[in-house]
């Protein structure tokens, strides 16, 4: 593709706002205008104007069918496909799309999670068109994003919170900007970048790998020889079929309006990264769904497949989702824009001060927002941040909270160049701080990045949670100033004690240290290791009023969610306890007695020529005798205990057996397994083995 096709390429399979407003009316696009960028509802008579515009313009980009694509609370995207035929005359049809297929659909909600927000013979649900996210043709069907709820109006999905908490923002944030004699900004918008990790593997690998298959992580495989060691990988020339797959996969993202930019390999063999431009939050999580949808199948017409699990390799790096926030006006202002003299921008210090306050009084909820099985063995570890929650700002931002907290001056150091000591490179503006890449919840440079999501995690959930935190103490901020005799004097007030009284969640040093752990305790700052820590903290009573006040989730749908979560992290244990029973029984016991047979049979040859003395053969069996016995007896507690999961249990109690009997029993299987394997020769081998599936690309 000629780079000068792109601004051409960009957005054709998108009913965006340039196609609406070539082809709608003008009373029709003003209307859908409105009604993204204020919030007012579309007349009927308007919708079925869109509708047919709609249906036109998407069977001239090859649509057949359209379907409601909305975000259940399975982790993935849901669509029911139905064609756009409806029966005319005899025996021929028509091309319809009515307004209320556009704006409303009706599906069985039956077998979708709901948490016990309904009964399961209480089927009905319904998708609501979301006119903030454009429609878009793949495949052959129009895709219309939608909100999904129930019967009863309760949110089933992830998109109705994360619009919710959008309208909780504009309202607080707006207070703000208010009190300032800000009177021409209409809408503040909350944005997000998520930068997407992921890994690709040769799919002949994968196909023999029933872990891999059935559970997007190897549940066995002995430590490669060489890993991640050298970071060679990192920013390295990208291989050929790699590259293949990154350009496909660049102009199906553009096409769709995914403003992909930035592409390289990360840390770990196989690993890679996406990287896209900023854009409203809810755009950004829709557009976060069809990026991972894309990359699977893109990647299987490559003959490769994407991992996106959170750890899918023990003993090297495994795959976030850097969600890095920032908050923008409608005017194109970015609020968390520090500008040359951060200490005089008191608007700024102002919203960054509710930040930090929403931050330290919400650790669990934020703990909550990127908890999963997946992502559990992924925290904590070189390569991500750890479960404890901290802010980074940088050495310009903390002297400028200290210099406020005591009432001294801040005296600004000079900008200064980077010196390279090479005479023809060109001189380097420095940047007033180097960055924290152990930070959970980093400022970096006028926007926050929170790098404790998962890989495969629907960024909606994350960015419901910070909206409505930071609304929360926007608003506890204007009811406090609106009251102001000296609006001044009460500002300063309120930045300084907020500084002072939340200054514990920022911490600078190192956050995989021991030592912070420490401190962080001393601190009272939260450490919730695992999703089972943290979960039953969602329906704490301040949560609950934080949700109900800004009308983002009821008690009700908040109890659904921790269920959904709890149950969602049993199964997803419980399958992987059920593989690995399968692999051990039917793949490694097999390969461990051929291997064994074949060293009896090589010892027994050698005393039947006088060899008798200790041979290597004899040493390996006593090797393998020993940790197959430790094997077996191992694989008989995995499976009695896989036998005691009681499913009529509740969720928190299956929930809590998983994590302290079942891993425990497949960690103990996994270590047998692990070091039996290298022990084994590798004829015998009948899986891929860690090098033949890190290495699977070669070129």
């Amino acid at each position: 593709m000629n780079a000068r096709e792109i601004p051409e390429l960009f957005g054709t399979m998108v009913f965006n706002d340039k196609i609406m407003k070539e082809r709608l009316p003008k009373e029709a696009y003003d209307a859908v205008r409105r009604a993204k960028e204020e919030g007012k509802p579309l007349s009927h008579d308007y919708a079925k104007v869109v509708a047919s515009v709609m249906k036109d313009w998407a069977i001239e980009k090859g649509a057949t069918h359209f379907t409601h694509w909305f975000q259940p609370m399975t982790g993935i995207t849901a669509e029911k496909h139905d064609s756009f035929i409806e029966p005319f005359g005899d025996g021929e049809v028509i091309m319809k799309f009515s307004e209320k297929s556009l704006v409303k659909g009706e599906s069985d909600a039956s077998s979708f999670p709901s948490g016990g927000l309904r009964a399961t013979f209480e089927a009905r649900g319904y998708t609501a068109w979301d006119p903030t996210s454009y429609a878009f043709v793949k495949d052959g069907s129009l895709y219309i994003p939608t909100a999904f709820c129930s019967y009863g109006g309760e949110a089933l999905d992830k998109k109705t919170p994360l619009l919710r908490s959008m309208d909780a923002f504009n309202k607080q944030a707006l207070r703000i900007l208010r009190l300032f004699g800000n009177k021409k900004v209409k809408k503040v918008t909350p944005t997000v970048g998520a930068e997407q990790e992921y890994f690709l593997i040769d799919k002949s690998v994968y196909e023999k790998r029933l872990d891999l298959v059935h559970c997007g992580r190897t549940l066995f495989g002995a430590r490669p020889a060489k890993g991640q060691e050298l970071e060679d990988h990192y920013y390295g020339a990208i291989k050929s079929r790699v590259s293949a797959f990154m350009k496909e996969l660049d102009s199906e993202l553009w096409k769709l309006g995914v403003y992909a930019k930035t592409k390289h390999n990360e840390v770990a063999p196989a690993q890679h990264e996406l990287a896209p431009v900023f854009t409203s939050t809810n755009i950004a999580s829709d557009q976060n769904q069809i990026t991972m949808e894309l990359m699977k199948s893109v990647a299987n017409k490559h003959g490769l497949v994407c991992l996106l699990h959170e750890k899918p390799f023990a003993s090297v790096n495994g795959s976030g989702k850097h969600n890095n926030w920032s908050i923008s006006t409608d005017l194109g202002e970015n609020l968390l824009e520090p500008g040359d003299t951060p200490n005089k921008n008191a608007q700024f210090l102002l919203f960054l001060v509710a930040v930090i306050k929403a931050v330290d009084e919400y650790q669990d909820l934020l703990r909550i927002s990127v908890a999963s099985a997946g992502n559990d063995h992924r925290l904590g570890a070189d390569e991500a941040p750890p479960a404890i929650i901290s802010m980074y700002l940088g050495e310009e931002l903390d002297a400028i909270l200290n210099c406020i907290e005591s009432g001294s001056e801040y005296l600004a150091k000079e900008k200064t160049e980077l010196k390279i000591g090479v005479s023809v490179l060109p001189p380097i503006p420095k940047d007033s701080t180097d960055r924290n890449r152990t930070s959970p919840f980093a400022f970096t440079g006028n926007k926050f990045e929170f790098r404790m999501v998962g890989s495969s995690t629907n960024i909606a959930c994350p960015n419901f949670i910070i909206n409505t935190i930071v609304a929360e103490e926007l608003c506890q901020f204007a009811d406090r100033l609106e009251k102001a005799e000296d609006f001044n004097a009460e500002l300063d007030k309120l930045i300084k004690s907020t500084i002072t009284e939340h200054k514990r969640i920022i911490f600078s040093g190192n956050n995989y240290s021991k030592e912070w752990e420490e401190e962080a305790e001393k601190r009272g700052l939260l450490n919730l290791k695992s999703t089972i820590d943290a979960l039953p903290l969602y329906t704490d009573d301040k949560n609950v009023k934080l949700f109900e006040k800004h009308s983002v989730l009821s008690a009700q749908e908040i109890k659904s969610r921790m269920e959904i979560l709890l149950e969602n992290y049993s199964n997803i244990v419980h399958i992987e306890a059920l593989t690995a029973i399968d692999i051990a029984r039917k793949e490694i016991t097999p390969v461990v007695i051929d291997y064994q047979a074949f060293l009896l049979n090589e010892l027994k040859l050698k005393k039947e020529f006088g060899k008798i003395t200790r041979s290597l053969e004899e040493k390996l069996l006593l090797k393998l005798s020993s940790l197959s016995e430790k094997f077996s007896v191992a694989l008989d507690k995995l499976c009695d205990d896989v036998d005691g999961y009681n499913q009529n249990a509740l969720n928190l109690e299956k929930a809590k057996y998983c994590e302290k009997v079942l891993l425990a029993d497949m960690q103990e299987l996994r270590d047998m397994a692990d070091s039996m394997e290298l022990l084994i020769g590798k004829k015998f081998m009948t899986f891929p083995t860690y090098e033949d599936i890190l290495y699977s690309v070669k070129y």
